[in-house]
């Protein structure tokens, strides 16, 4: 029995993923265009952009010259680089439907050592430049009336996550932005929702959970007791983008393998209050 999957399908529809060439952006653009989805990922460094466009233009078999899949390099911290990347998005593919705003980097250090530069700059990536893109970005989907936008924020937008309060506190402000955003420009047909993923290792951070005692505290207060891939983040975008999430605004979803939701369980620490 075949079944229909209308409901997930994104066929004719244009993404721009920023912070697309790795880790859970590129996942993302990776699920969009096997469901349907012409995408344009965007990253600072042109050797990444590359490979990823690369990569993922043998995702789908080409159509004579239909372009399913391409790059370009992108700084969210730059008004005039968002606005080349929204236009060249409308350059090859004549709309823009999608925003995943996905472009991040971290820090991790005693809050007593945090620089207030650091502190700036770290939420000039993640949350000014979440805006300056779904506003270059909406103003074209206000034109369509329509069009979905999808933040990522994080579990430290709910819990602290120790020495890393720039991004923890940026990650706060994504879900406030992303209300915001829901609340003022439903009107235009534009939703904005966010995904707040658990531990997914990647470039940004495998080095502070792979084999460490933060890592293995972490998969204690990890229901299904490991971390996460990108592509199971991605399935979180293809929903939220899809048609099947048209009545889905404003809110945040964690996919995170229960760590939110974990209380007292059966898994012990080799630590004692106290020490």
């Amino acid at each position: 029995m075949a079944i229909a999957t209308e409901m997930f399908d994104l066929t004719g529809k244009v993404a721009l993923v920023t912070g697309g060439a790795s880790g859970i952006g590129k996942a993302c653009a990776q699920a969009l265009i096997k469901h349907g989805a012409k995408v344009l990922v965007g990253s600072r460094t042109r050797e990444k952009v590359e490979n990823a466009q690369n990569e993922l233009s043998q995702l789908i078999e080409p159509q004579g010259d239909e372009t399913f899949a391409a790059g370009i390099e992108l700084d969210v911290t730059s008004v005039a680089s968002v606005q080349r990347a929204v236009k060249r998005a409308m350059d090859l593919f004549g709309r823009l439907d999608i925003l995943v705003n996905s472009a991040g980097w971290t820090i991790k250090k005693p809050t007593f050592d945090l620089t207030p530069d650091e502190f700036n700059q770290l939420y000039d990536t993640h949350v000014t430049g979440t805006l300056r893109c779904s506003q270059a970005a909406g103003h074209l989907m206000r034109e369509q009336h329509g069009g979905a936008i999808i933040n990522i924020a994080s579990v430290s937008s709910y819990v602290d996550l120790i020495e890393v309060a720039a991004y923890a506190t940026a990650k706060n402000a994504i879900v406030g932005l992303t209300r915001s955003l829901a609340n003022e420009w439903a009107k235009y047909g534009i939703r904005t929702n966010a995904i707040a993923p658990g531990f997914v290792p990647t470039d940004l951070n495998r080095k502070i959970i792979i084999g460490t005692d933060r890592g293995r505290r972490i998969i204690e207060k990890t229901p299904v007791a490991r971390f996460g891939t990108p592509e199971e983040i991605a399935g979180a975008a293809v929903f939220l983008a899809a048609p099947c999430a048209s009545f889905v605004n404003g809110v945040s979803i964690p996919v995170d393998g229960g760590y939110l939701a974990c209380g007292a369980g059966d898994s012990v620490t080799d630590w004692e209050p106290g020490k």
